[in-house]
């Protein structure tokens, strides 16, 4: 005997569409219908959404974190059984239904409109620091067309007989980023009032990237030739100036030389499924509405391997070219620690000029070790350590503006790399905003909470505008602390939760054998074992795990944020500062809000079928996306 595990999902057949209804609405709307210009445009449109600024500072930090090459192993066998099988259910699904994310839902059962919902909320908060960030990324990019660059040296002081203590206690890089970019006050609910620069910068960003959607993907889908693909060219020249400088090897062989004994501690399993679900742009809804403008037999399956395999190796390949870089960087401060020492050396001994280098000191200082020993400890001199300055890392924003901009001022020809890698980041962040503002336009028009006569030019305009004003936020002195926040709790339980209510609800409630004909339908052959296996079990196992973890980690820790306080004993070390008691409600509605908007909208939708006026649901859908939006 045969048991399937399926819920209950009456009037399913009268809200979605036929193999053949497809097949004729395929050829109805070719005229007026969004669509690709070719497989290759949608390619790239998908690989600049899921690979962003996560890879190249996030991958890169939590390979450091978690003994190197050992993160990896973890990382690609989650990849294999977390990341691809979601993908392709979301682009099967997408593709199948012909709808954005809200419209998805909402035919598989009106239920379910919760799950397109918390989609939209999610991309639009993630929308609104991301593009943030890319102000940062403007910030720099104008700064870098000048000789010598802002931050490769500390300012005069005021009266302009000695340098800014600011800066003199700290680095070049840490003031330029820290007061002159962002002006930090020391405590979040210190704004301090909008940074002027900031804000333009925000003006610029919000512009450029309403001209690139302005319709749709007959816009944006241009723009990804160039935003795409520029990255690749960047990083590869990166790599080839990278492993030209001294130290580039040793900072390489730090990352791929695992430490096995990170493969025991769950933090670093955990930390790498959550970096395969954030690095695939997952739950977003973006991906839901790209595939669907595909044609019905499109490769869905093929389409999810291939940007599988090209997200993995581009978060490996730009670990490389960062620890190039690092290890460069590293190299550098060993080498002025080895050069700092010898001078306290030569100075304690009078020892003639040349007389202690590099190769010798190891020796020398042994000697004078054993014959003056109190002289030896009263030089106060620091301990070298190669493994400790390539281990020291910086996560997020810091490994960019501060990292390698530390590291590139002491290059050749220093602005002409500059420009390159912020040119780099501002490609991979803007071709990320395209899903970004597409989960949310897409799904706004699907609820009809705007006039259905507004052309799609308008709903684009007016989700850059609000997104634009709360992300002055971001723009006061505070803001910092406040995108920290956001990236902390807005792109991470609610995602999770997303994901696995996907899977739930087109395994369970839409029907895995309906899904498997679908398919089959689609791309000439049922899925395999692989993916069997994977959507039933073994996916929804690993988000529920992971999800467990990510909530009991959170509730157990005390929440606390980064501070850069001249003042603090610490300083320039970041002070960590327990966050005010009022921001816990501002993390409920960062994680909260977006995550219950699933089960709210199914009680609402029970209520209102239970007691309002009854009509006919066999309709509670919505036309499959247009252009006539």
């Amino acid at each position: 005997m045969k048991i399937k595990l399926k819920f209950p999902n009456p009037g399913l057949e009268n809200r979605i569409a036929t193999h053949g209804e497809l097949e004729k609405m395929e050829v109805e709307e070719a005229g007026d219908r969004p669509k690709w210009d070719n497989k290759a445009q949608y390619l790239l449109t998908c690989v600049g959404f899921c690979v962003g600024l996560g890879n190249v500072w996030r991958f890169p930090y939590l390979c450091q974190s978690h003994g190197g090459g050992a993160f990896m192993i973890p990382f690609l066998i989650l990849l294999v059984l977390e990341g691809i099988p979601l993908l392709h259910l979301e682009f099967a699904i997408g593709q199948r239904l012909r709808k954005g994310s809200v419209g998805v839902w909402r035919s598989i059962n009106p239920y379910l409109t919760g799950v397109g919902i918390a989609s939209l909320l999610t991309s639009f908060l993630v929308g609104v620091y991301y593009n943030t960030i890319m102000a940062w990324i403007m910030w720099y990019l104008f700064n870098s067309f000048q000789d010598p660059l802002p931050w490769s040296q500390c300012p005069l002081d005021q009266n302009r007989t000695g340098l800014v203590e600011e800066c003199a206690r700290s680095t070049t890089v840490d003031y330029f980023w820290y007061r002159e970019t962002l002006n930090t006050s020391t405590r979040i609910d210190e704004s301090g009032g909008l940074q002027w620069w900031v804000v333009l910068c925000l003006v610029a960003a919000w512009t450029l990237l309403y001209v690139c959607c302005i319709r749709g993907i007959e816009t944006s889908g241009k723009a990804v030739y160039i935003t795409s693909t520029l990255p690749y060219l960047v990083l590869t020249i990166f790599l080839i100036r990278g492993l030209t400088l001294k130290g580039s090897v040793d900072g390489i062989k730090f990352l791929f030389t695992p430490d096995v004994n990170e493969l025991m501690n769950p933090s670093t399993w955990l930390d790498a499924g959550a970096q395969v679900f954030y690095s695939f742009s997952l739950a977003f809804g973006g991906l839901i509405s790209f595939s669907s403008y595909n044609s019905i037999h499109n490769n869905c399956e093929q389409d999810a391997v291939l940007i599988s395999i090209i997200n993995g190796c581009t978060s490996v390949y730009s670990a490389t070219v960062i620890y190039s870089i690092i290890g460069f960087r590293a190299t550098q401060k060993f080498d002025e620690c080895i050069g700092d020492n010898i001078l306290k050396l030569m100075n304690a001994f009078n020892l003639p000029e040349g007389n202690v280098t590099d190769s010798n000191y190891k020796d020398i200082l042994s000697q004078y070790n054993q014959t003056n020993p109190d002289i030896i400890a009263g030089l106060d001199m620091v301990q070298c350590d190669l493994q400790k300055l390539l281990t020291e890392g910086v996560e997020g924003t810091g490994l960019a503006f501060i990292v390698f901009t530390e590291a590139i001022i002491n290059m050749p020809i220093s602005p002409l790399w500059a420009v390159l890698f912020f040119v780099m980041l501002f490609c991979l962040g803007l071709s990320t905003m395209f899903g970004s503002i597409e989960g949310v336009v897409v799904p706004l028009v699907d609820l009809g909470v705007l006039p259905k006569k507004w052309p799609k030019e308008a709903v684009c305009g007016l989700t850059c505008l609000v997104s634009f004003l709360l992300g002055l936020l971001f723009a006061l002195r505070s803001g910092n602390y406040w995108l920290a926040l956001f990236d902390t709790f807005a792109g991470s339980i609610p995602l999770l939760v997303i994901g696995l209510c996907e899977m739930i609800a087109v395994i369970y409630i839409y029907g895995i054998d309906r899904f498997n004909r679908d398919i089959e339908f689609m791309i000439g052959h049922k899925p395999n074992i692989f993916w069997q296996a994977t959507w039933r079990v073994i996916s929804p196992l690993i988000m529920v795990v992971i999800l467990v973890f990510y909530l009991v980690t959170q509730v157990t820790k005390e929440l606390t944020y980064l501070v850069w306080d001249e003042d603090s004993a610490s300083f320039p070390v970041l002070e960590p500062t327990p966050y005010p008691s009022f921001v816990y409600a501002i993390i409920f509605i960062l994680a909260g809000i977006p995550s219950l908007a699933v089960p709210a909208f199914a009680i609402y939708k029970f209520f209102q079928r239970r007691f309002c006026k009854r009509r006919d649901y066999s309709s509670d859908t919505v036309k499959s996306i247009s252009g006539k939006l």
